[in-house]
């Protein structure tokens, strides 16, 4: 059985590492204000955080992570350019697993770098793949932003876009729109009468949304339905940039394939071959890291480029040892109007204890 205080000297050890690689120590408060947390990920942040009230400061959460604080902090203080270190507890609610940990150490590395963004992605990879290496791993990558430049080249509305865009990390929710939009998907009878006006709205108001909101709702829906279908031919596409799955070099052939009947991804296509080549300049084996597409879809929400995380191959029931990857659009919503590239991760120092101890 891992002790606390083990866990907590591997924390140190690993913190050491990245103050050596420049990182300054930083810490950041276990209670968070979470309006900025609700503003980030909507209500569903509720089913998987502590939430608890504060007469003069409100609504607070117990830590669930530490990047959007630090983000705060660099983008209120922070110089350029800056990389942080820092080590602690957080706290997820977990309803379904109860051999789940609710509260465990990550340490973590960050950067903020506006220079060289494939350069930055290969450093903090490169670092936490010699940090875990003794564990041999499984590694996976991946790049959400590639995706959604492919979202945002499509012939459809802004709002298809925009909605297409916010469920990304929704992997069902994605493919429903998807075969909505395409008119792959029946639209309910209920639903058609809506659509044509011919549904009687005259019953009493329930709820607390007014007639004027619902009214708009109702706008919005006609006016997307109005919009022509996506066409099978992108539909196609953006499910063959789905199924991508190769080690790196594979998957760029792959990807520059898609991108001549898919421009708009060409310049994340591009980023994507940087990256390699920084990783290789690194002493990463390249041909032989994998690369999924889809890879980060469903724990990676503020993530908007370059994703990666490192997982046990014989203990399957295990989360990630580590995970990271860039989040440039996070910086932005936290900065006021200011922003700056950033890329980062953490480790979960107490699962590296507990397979090393069954190694």
């Amino acid at each position: 059985m891992i002790t606390p205080a083990e866990t907590l000297a591997r924390a140190a050890q690993l913190r050491a590492t990245f103050e050596a690689a420049g990182a300054m120590p930083v810490e950041t408060p276990i209670l968070q204000p979470a309006e900025t947390l609700l503003d980030l990920y909507g209500e569903e942040i509720r089913a998987r955080a502590y939430v608890t009230t504060d007469a003069l400061r409100g609504e607070q959460m117990l830590r669930p992570d530490f990047t959007v604080p630090v983000v705060e902090m660099h983008m209120a203080h922070g110089a350029e350019p800056a990389r942080y270190t820092y080590s602690g507890e957080v706290f997820r609610r977990q309803e379904h697993d109860p051999d789940r940990a609710n509260e465990f150490v990550q340490v973590g590395y960050e950067v903020f770098d506006r220079a060289n963004p494939a350069a930055a992605d290969a450093e903090v990879f490169a670092l936490f793949a010699q940090a875990v290496a003794p564990l041999n791993l499984r590694a996976a990558t991946g790049d959400i932003g590639i995706l959604m430049a492919a979202v945002r080249g499509l012939n459809t509305s802004d709002a298809r876009k925009a909605a297409l865009l916010r469920h990304i990390w929704r992997p069902r929710r994605f493919r429903a729109l998807l075969e909505r939009y395409s008119g792959r998907l029946d639209v309910s009878a209920r639903r058609a009468k809506l659509l044509d006006g011919t549904l009687d709205c005259d019953g009493p108001l329930i709820g607390k949304r007014t007639q004027t909101e619902i009214d708009a709702r109702v706008a919005r829906l006609r006016a997307d339905a109005a919009e022509p279908p996506l066409s099978d031919a992108e539909v196609d596409l953006l499910d063959a940039l789905l199924n991508v799955r190769e080690t790196v070099p594979y998957a760029l052939a792959q990807l520059r394939d898609i991108a001549v009947d898919l421009p708009s991804i060409g310049a994340a296509v591009d980023g994507l071959a940087a990256r390699a080549d920084a990783l290789s300049t690194r002493g990463v084996d390249v041909d032989a890291l994998p690369f999924e597409a889809s890879f980060g879809r469903t724990s990676m929400e503020y993530y908007d480029g370059f994703v990666f995380g490192f997982f046990s191959a014989q203990r399957a029931d295990l989360p990630a040892v580590a995970t990271g990857g860039r989040y440039d659009a996070l910086t932005r919503r936290l900065g006021n109007g200011a922003e700056i590239p950033a890329v980062g991760g953490v480790l979960r120092p107490g699962l590296m204890l507990d397979l090393e101890a069954q190694a």
